[in-house]
């Protein structure tokens, strides 16, 4: 939940700032995630947050271009507890292709979008894991 620590697990972030000053997700809450190699950014902004069970995170802005191509581009993360200690996280894409644009983009992007939501996924459950054997 704290949007600092976004680069401690997301591998393309190495900073994020904070556009609203606040430091939690909450609905409305903005921030720039600053992408490795320092040429890129995006603005994302949480519109919905349900506590330990969903967070939905749109994309105003960036500059690849993507959010004028897919102007309803949209991520929700998902959180089902399985039992004391297990807890299965899904990060879901969701955007329409009605243009030629959408379309070909959508073709380019999606093996990428893939592998960056598993490295991402696989970088959190990294840190929980570190985290739970330094306790």
């Amino acid at each position: 939940m704290d949007l600092t620590k976004i680069p401690e697990f997301h591998p393309r972030v190495f900073k994020v700032d904070l556009l609203a000053g606040k430091t939690i997700r909450e609905p409305g809450a903005s921030y720039q995630c600053h992408l490795s190699g320092g040429k890129h950014m995006c603005i994302e902004k949480d519109i919905e947050i349900i506590p330990l069970q969903k967070i939905v995170t749109v994309l105003p802005e960036d500059t690849f271009g993507i959010s004028k191509i897919l102007n309803d581009y949209r991520v929700e993360t998902t959180f089902q507890r399985l039992g004391d200690l297990s807890t299965k996280m899904e990060i879901s894409h969701y955007y329409s292709t009605s243009t030629v644009k959408a379309k070909l983009l959508n073709l380019i992007a999606k093996g990428k979008i893939a592998r960056e939501t598993h490295a991402t996924l696989n970088a959190i459950k990294a840190a929980i894991e570190a985290a739970s054997r330094a306790v």
